[in-house]
Parts: structure tokens; C-alpha cells; sequence
């Protein structure tokens, strides 16, 4: 692994079983193995760490407050006890502060370890403390200005210090400062320094004082991890949080099984729906050859709607107040979908089913089609609204859900047409 830069080097010991990534890393140079424990992801670090023994006191206290707080989420209460108590007084300080947030909170993913100045401070004596204390910062690309408490006045960037006279105040060249609380949700403050474009925004505590910084790389690390648990609730699974080939067979099932076991449950419904409606199959046995089409169809169109409204969720393209205005443009574009599958799927179902069972499946379609993008659209974020992660209740649910009302849908109309 030598020729192999950081990122790489974590790619590969993703790759390997525990017992092999604990020895290629303990052949890692002591500077080079910090900086790759740092970037694994927090579940392999807890391995490692017990494998490590004597050594993982040393590369714990070499690591950033925020990620010893993530590491201690994932190793027991004994060894996190360890591994505080051998840190110096002031890194303990320091993490066990990170500690007393949410553990969703951006507080828990910030760095207190911020150079800050003064309101009134020259450039010149900026520039100063950003050299004396640079290599204990997380970021000295900006810089927060601060008045008596702490509190944020505004921030300054590297560049602007550095094209500036180092005579001028450094509040003369300051920019509005965009701050999070450090109780905010870590996924609505990583939001903020995505769209900001920030390469680190100061976090405050709720009087505006000064606590921390969130930096652009930890903010893209909440949002992949967030973009992976929708992603695989979405596809009906718990996200498995760490790489896929280190995950063992065992950890695969119980990230899927819960969620098979639940959508067994919910499509027992479709069961008993056409156990209900036994009676009209027995007579028009033509009805059952469109089941499985009126079923994907509908499970498809709703899956399509919920995993666009998630996402777009996700990214803050829509909020729960926008309900109305989503779900009116969802319900439209069932029906022109209905619609449009209908008129493609009519001529051949009138060929093989004759003409009324023709016009049963396209009025179903349509039916169906609406229904689907309705309620895929509307349940996620009514969900959010009510403090629900969207992604739990989308595709697969919603599928099973518009499988089961698609059905009854299909036999009440087949009763009406055909009389039966």
C-alpha cells in the first residue's frame, strides 16, 4: 500500500475482511496510519481500535474532536471510557463538550477548534494568530470576527486577509457571516454549506456565541451518509453504514429482513382483497390475466413519484408546506401518464380480452396511475411533517399500499362495466 495515496488506501481496506484490514494497517507508517483511520468510516474504526490495543490510545488522541465523538458512538462504554480518560485535559474538554450534543445535531459533527478574532483586529494581526494557531484548527480558510461573548459579527476568508493591508481593521473587510445553531439538525447544516457554497460555516449555541465550525468535508460526509440511508430505505433495507464487502452475510440479512418481514404483512391485504372479489374472478376469469400488470403498473408510478418528492425533499427543493403545490402536480401527472398508458394498452388488451374488459383495464390504468403519484407523493411528506423520516414510508410501502387500493379499484370498476 505504499504507492497508494489516503483515499485509495481506505478503499482497500474497505475491501478486506477484519482480521486482514487489522494487519495491512498496523504495516501503515504511524503518521500515514492517522490519517486513514481518520477517513475510515466510523464502524470500521471500532474495529480496528480493538484490535489495535496499546495503540489506539495514540491515534485516538491524534484525531479531531468530532470524529473521536463519532468513533465513541460506535465502540462500547468501557473502551470509550479508556479511551477519554487518556486524553490530555484539554482534548478531553473538547470531546466531551461535542459529546453533550444531539447525536444528530451539527454540534456533534462541528470542530470547536476555531481561530476566531476579535471585532477591531488589524489584518495584519489576523494573519498573526491564523500562523500561531493554524495547525490546531480545523479550517484557516475563514475566519469568524467576534465581539464581546463571542458572539459572531461576521467571517473573513483567507484570501481576503491576504490581499488586504495588514493595517486595516479586519472588520472593514468582513462578510455577513451565515451561522447554524449548534442544536440544528447535522443534515439541515450540512444543506447550508453545500447551497452557501461555504468552505466552513461557524456554528453558535442559542445565544449566538461562538461554539465551532463545520467545515465543507464533514458537511459532504452527513450528506453522503444521509444520501445512503434514503437510498436504502428507499429500496426497502436499513443502510448498512460502512462498505459493502465488510459487511458479513449475517449483517446483510438483518439489514433486509425486518423490512421483508413487514411488506410480507402489509401484502397479505392484496390476499384478502382478491380472496373478497373471488366470487367476480370465478365469473370473468379474463380479469386475473391484467392482476400482475395493474399491480406493477401502479406500484411503479407510485415508487416513481415517492422517489422523486424524497429527493427532492432531500435537497430542500420542496418542504412540508408545499403539499398542496406537489401533490396537485403529482395528481395531473398520474393522470396524463393513465392517460397516455391507457391509450397505448387498450388495443392490444380489447384483442386478447374483448372489448369491455378493454375498456375496464383503461379506466383502471388511469384510476390507478392517479391514485399512485397522489398517494406517492403526498405520504413522504406528510411523514416529514410529522417528524417521520420520508424515506421509511416510500417505495416499498407505497407500492404495497397502491397494489392493495389498485385492486379494489379494478373489481369495483369491473363490476360497474360488466355488470357482474
Amino acid at each position: 500500500m505504499a504507492t497508494l495515496n489516503v483515499a485509495e488506501v481506505v478503499h482497500e481496506l474497505g475491501r478486506l475482511g477484519a482480521t486482514d484490514r487489522a494487519v495491512a494497517f498496523r504495516l501503515l507508517a504511524k503518521d500515514r496510519a492517522v490519517e486513514v483511520f481518520e477517513d475510515l468510516d466510523p464502524a470500521l474504526q471500532a474495529e480496528l481500535v480493538a484490535s489495535l490495543h496499546g495503540h489506539a490510545a495514540a491515534i485516538f488522541a491524534a484525531l479531531d474532536p468530532d470524529d473521536r465523538a463519532a468513533l465513541l458512538d460506535e465502540v462500547p462504554a468501557g473502551v470509550a471510557r479508556r479511551l477519554l480518560a487518556a486524553l490530555p485535559p484539554d482534548e478531553h474538554a473538547a470531546t466531551t463538550a461535542l459529546l453533550g450534543y444531539p447525536e444528530d445535531s451539527a454540534g456533534r459533527r462541528m470542530s470547536p477548534e476555531v481561530v476566531a478574532v476579535p471585532v477591531g483586529t488589524t489584518v495584519g494581526d489576523t494573519i498573526a494568530q491564523v500562523r500561531a494557531a493554524g495547525d490546531d484548527a480545523e479550517t484557516v480558510y475563514v475566519v469568524p470576527v467576534v465581539a464581546d461573548g463571542r458572539r459572531v459579527r461576521g467571517v473573513v476568508s483567507l484570501r481576503r486577509l491576504v490581499l488586504t493591508d495588514p493595517a486595516t481593521p479586519v472588520d472593514a473587510v468582513m462578510s455577513p457571516a451565515t451561522t447554524v445553531r449548534a442544536t440544528d439538525d447535522a443534515e439541515h447544516a450540512a444543506n447550508v454549506v453545500r447551497d452557501g457554497g461555504f468552505v466552513g460555516v461557524p456554528v453558535v449555541d442559542g445565544e449566538d456565541r461562538l461554539v465551532g465550525v463545520l467545515t465543507v468535508d464533514d458537511a459532504m460526509r452527513v450528506l453522503e451518509a444521509e444520501d445512503d440511508e434514503d437510498s436504502a430505505r428507499t429500496g426497502g433495507a436499513e443502510p448498512l453504514r460502512r462498505p459493502y464487502l465488510s459487511v458479513s452475510v449475517l449483517g446483510l440479512v438483518r439489514s433486509r429482513v425486518v423490512w421483508l418481514l413487514m411488506l410480507i404483512v402489509a401484502a397479505s391485504l392484496t390476499v384478502g382483497v382478491q380472496s373478497y372479489f373471488e366470487d367476480e374472478l370465478a365469473q370473468v376469469v379474463a380479469l386475473a390475466l391484467f392482476v400482475p400488470l395493474l399491480i406493477g403498473t401502479g406500484g411503479n408510478a407510485g415508487s416513481q413519484a415517492a422517489t422523486t418528492v424524497v429527493r427532492a425533499s432531500a435537497v430542500g427543493d420542496v418542504r412540508t408546506g408545499d403539499v398542496a403545490r406537489v401533490v396537485g402536480r403529482e395528481m395531473l401527472t398520474g393522470l396524463l401518464l393513465g392517460l397516455t398508458l391507457a391509450t397505448v394498452g387498450v388495443g392490444p388488451a380489447m384483442l386478447v380480452a374483448g372489448p369491455a374488459i378493454g375498456l375496464v383495464l383503461a379506466l383502471t390504468v388511469v384510476a390507478v396511475c392517479t391514485l399512485a403519484t397522489t398517494v406517492g407523493s403526498s405520504v413522504p411528506l406528510l411523514a416529514k411533517r410529522v417528524g417521520i423520516d420520508p424515506a421509511i414510508v416510500s417505495a416499498p410501502f407505497i407500492s404495497t399500499f397502491v397494489d392493495t387500493t389498485g385492486l379494489i379499484v379494478y373489481f369495483s370498476i369491473a363490476k360497474a362495466v360488466l355488470g357482474i
